[in-house]
């Protein structure tokens, strides 16, 4: 028989003071009929107690009573587990489906791959033609973003809104939507020797004018960049591909200047062009003394010619013919 006594359950750690003939402390002896409440907010220990918080108890021979806060406690689903379905329902309602393909940079060897504004893409091809909510309605967008900004699309994408348009990129928005195309304009068919791209930064001409917010105007700075491609029905974004790898642009390098990068070519060249420049000079001075004594004569005579006099007997041209013929 048990003895009556202070102890503690092992599970619950709670006092229990004694336990009736023939049962055992710390196991469930209800009276027969009134099995433990599964609702109940403590333990059931036996000895017709029950136990709520450590605290309360039950005459032996009583129907013990969970209190109806603790019952409406324990029914209430806990919002651990309401999180996770209510992610999945947004997700569910959404509708947004991510691609697999990653847009990348054109592998063909041309000129201009990436300049200081701009770079060469691929075209998305056969990127779309499995998705089932894009049609040849649908909008496939271009969006460029800087490659540590985060960006998430809401249920309802507007490109021509303040929020993606190139003119406030990056001061006033972390990306801006551009090039917009149909699946018709990516089929999956393609010829060999064609070369199908799309270069992002290529118009200058309204890159300050607000009133094309989807210019595909140059890029501000060297970046690094990323682009995806966006499907949208209307202002519903229904597919999306992945991010691209981050795309730096090239930057200008300034000439090397100061002693150590190419100071000591230039000293070389003043000196030797102040050489050449003494020499001409002489060489010009030499000339011009030979011009002005050229006419002299070392002899000591005049250099000025003069021509001399000369005279001309006169002499009166006659014929023979004129004179008489001799006679015989």
């Amino acid at each position: 028989m048990a003895r009556c006594g202070p102890w503690r359950t092992p599970a619950t750690s709670v006092p229990v003071l004694c336990a009736p003939p023939g049962g055992h402390p710390g196991v469930g002896n209800a009276p027969r009929g009134n099995g433990p409440d599964l609702f109940a907010a403590g333990p059931w220990l036996g000895a017709g107690m029950w136990v709520v918080g450590g605290r309360r108890r039950v005459p032996w021979g009583q129907t013990p009573r969970p209190p109806p806060a603790a019952r409406t406690r324990r029914s209430a689903p806990s919002p651990c587990t309401m999180l996770p379905l209510l992610l999945l329902l947004l997700a569910a309602a959404h509708g947004l489906q991510e691609l697999p393909y990653e847009p990348i940079l054109t592998e063909h060897k041309m000129s201009g791959r990436i300049t200081g504004s701009t770079f060469v893409l691929e075209q998305p091809r056969c990127a779309f033609d499995n998705v089932t909510a894009v049609g040849t309605a649908t909008s496939i967008w271009l969006v460029v973003a800087e490659a540590a900004a985060p960006v998430s699309f809401p249920t309802s994408v507007q490109p021509g809104l303040p929020q993606w348009a190139f003119q406030n990129f990056p001061t006033n928005t972390s990306a801006y939507l551009t090039l917009e195309a149909t699946i018709l304009n990516y089929p999956c068919s393609k010829n060999p020797p064609e070369i199908t791209v799309l270069r992002v930064g290529s118009e200058s001409s309204c890159a300050k004018n607000s009133a094309v917010p989807t210019c595909n105007g140059p890029l501000p700075g060297p970046g690094p960049y990323k682009v995806k491609f966006l499907a949208l029905n209307g202002t519903e974004p229904v597919a999306e591909t992945q991010w691209s790898q981050p795309i730096t642009l090239r930057t200008a390098q300034q000439p090397p200047s100061g002693p150590g990068a190419g100071g000591k070519r230039s000293a070389e060249m003043i000196a030797i062009t102040s050489i050449l420049s003494i020499l001409l000079a002489l060489l010009l001075a030499s000339l011009v003394a030979t011009l002005a004594f050229s006419g002299s004569d070392p002899c000591g005579r005049g250099g000025v010619f003069k021509p001399e006099a000369a005279s001309v007997r006169r002499y009166n041209t006659h014929h023979v013919y004129d004179q008489p013929a001799a006679r015989l």
